[in-house]
């Protein structure tokens, strides 16, 4: 599974206060939520943290969720929709939740997508060149496998929102369910290709061997690795924060309700 990206413009729109956020974030979790930081610890040097997690603990879960955002920091709409989701409660009691809300806290300070090296964080899963993602994949390695993962992105160059899906095993999914939802909130680009792949009314099918490609993104390795159904959602930066925001908050929570709904 590879995304095919095409050469994005800058964006020019609105950017957020990226401590405001964290901090709402930080508020809203309240237990059975606890702090779980991708931190890295050397000999050499005393433990740091790079990014802050989150886990919803469940006493007999009956699904693993992951989710993560922000590792473009001119893609803002992602953090605001974490925020807004856990201040709103939605999460299931019965399932365990891992959250990275900000994956790359340096680019929102620059407001651009790479992070402090200069770096697209999100091409560099597989060669682990960048000690962010190193990080980051060992401690996705040390979690269980996921029931799902869903990462939260934007797109600036589609003006209607889309997902991309991995499902090898042809599983039960919830991509219709995301469309319908999200359409309540913001158009849907539904061209017949984007990004050179071929879509199916804004849902974009992932194939191919991973294997076959030197670069992967955070959503290819966690396809490889860690889960049999992933998303990665994005809205279209051309439309106002809000409703960016709004849209991607409407997808996740579609997921739950499916989710919910399979037991």
């Amino acid at each position: 599974m590879q995304e095919c990206e095409l050469n994005s413009p800058v964006y020019r729109g609105e950017p957020i206060d990226i401590h405001s956020v964290l901090n709402r974030i930080a508020f809203a979790a309240r237990p059975p939520w606890v702090q779980d930081n991708v931190s890295v610890t050397d000999e050499r040097l005393p433990q740091r943290t790079t990014a802050l997690a989150y886990r919803r603990t469940s006493r007999f879960p009956h699904k693993r969720i992951y989710l993560s955002t922000g590792i473009h920091g001119d893609e803002p709409a992602g953090p605001l929709a974490i925020a807004q989701l856990m201040e709103e409660g939605v999460f299931p009691d019965h399932a365990e939740l891992w959250v990275c809300p900000c994956l790359n806290l340096g680019g929102f300070y620059r407001n651009t997508r790479q992070s402090d090296s200069g770096v697209d964080l999100d091409t560099d899963y597989r060669k682990l060149d960048t000690e962010e993602v190193r990080t980051h994949v060992s401690w996705l390695k040390r979690k269980p496998n996921f029931d799902l993962t869903i990462c939260l992105h934007e797109d600036h160059t589609t003006k209607g929102f889309y997902l991309w899906e991995s499902n090898p095993d042809d599983i039960a999914s919830p991509a219709k369910r995301i469309i319908s939802r999200v359409a309540g909130v913001c158009p849907i680009d539904r061209s017949d290709a984007i990004h050179n792949m071929p879509s199916d009314n804004g849902v974009v099918r992932a194939y191919g061997n991973p294997y076959a490609n030197f670069e992967w993104n955070e959503a290819v390795f966690l396809a490889t690795h860690k889960t049999k159904l992933s998303y990665t959602l994005k809205a279209p930066s051309q439309l106002p924060l809000g409703v960016r925001a709004a849209a991607l908050a409407a997808a996740v929570q579609a997921v739950l309700d499916w989710l919910k709904e399979q037991g």
